[in-house]
């Protein structure tokens, strides 16, 4: 489909018209399936005249991209910046500040761990116009695809999102308020601390036989994952070799996977 065509230039000039010169728009990818972006969020990537996208974003949401906007990748894989944080936010202002209707595309969603309240920071701070577009985060979409709710008046009355990167080989999270029970907790980015997490969640009161999961690429053609405890846990992913990008997903709720949707692995506790 042709997104560099009138109807993609008309939009991207009465984008100009309402706003009178350059702005930044974070949006928000969803989790990777493109059926997923929002009805604005692909208004303004066919719309746009720059896009700043990581390497989260699918080929296909790619491709939505007029021919004639300028792309810049600042990649944002664990390991692997393109560009450091620092840059991506001059690039955002430079962009805006030529005059350009500038999206930049995140998956998931820009405010959850997705460094968005940074570059809407450096972006207003410059003078500059910045909205937000929300999107899927990636829990919300391994949730629909595994079948795996997140919240449930029996077993989980919260909802706990956190990060697991890895600083200095360690991980500085609040493990005694991640080891409550009655909760769900969702962990981005904690693949490479993964027997950390599981070790530190028991010795703060989850038990051995906790349910956890670890589900890659969700919602996408690529989706993998394994089911299992957090005794077991880290054993099972290695053996599936599951890679990143991928979440954790633990508490009694991930028991809760129908068996009709098989895009688990259910591995054995013992």
């Amino acid at each position: 489909m042709d997104r560099s065509g009138p109807a993609a230039r008309g939009n991207a000039d009465a984008l100009r018209g309402r706003e009178g010169s350059g702005k930044v728009w974070l949006v928000g990818a969803g989790p990777g399936d493109p059926d997923l972006l929002t009805l604005k969020a692909a208004r303004l990537i066919t719309s746009a005249e720059a896009v700043v996208y990581d390497h989260l974003v699918g080929a296909a949401i790619l491709e939505l991209i007029p021919a004639t906007a300028r792309r810049v990748y600042a990649g944002k894989e664990a390991g692997n910046h393109a560009l450091p944080q620092g840059e991506i936010n001059q690039v955002l202002v430079d962009l805006a500040r030529e005059g350009l209707q500038v999206v930049r595309l995140k998956g998931g969603d820009p405010f959850i761990f997705g460094r968005g309240g940074e570059e809407m920071q450096a972006v207003m701070a410059a003078g500059l116009s910045c909205e937000i577009v929300p999107g899927i985060t990636a829990a919300a979409g391994a949730a629909s695809t595994t079948g795996i709710p997140l919240t449930h008046r029996e077993h989980a009355q919260t909802l706990v999102f956190a990060t697991g990167h890895l600083k200095n080989d360690t991980v500085d999270l609040d493990w005694t308020t991640l080891a409550r029970p009655n909760q769900t907790v969702v962990i981005y980015m904690g693949l490479g601390a993964l027997d950390i997490i599981c070790r530190e969640l028991v010795a703060h009161g989850l038990t051995a036989d906790t349910p956890a999961a670890v589900i890659h690429a969700a919602t996408t053609p690529q989706q993998r994952g394994v089911h299992s405890t957090l005794a077991h846990l880290p054993v099972a992913v290695r053996e599936a070799a599951i890679g990143a990008p991928a979440l954790i997903m633990i508490g009694e709720v991930v028991a809760l996977q129908p068996e009709s949707l098989p895009l688990l692995a259910k591995q054995n506790a013992c």
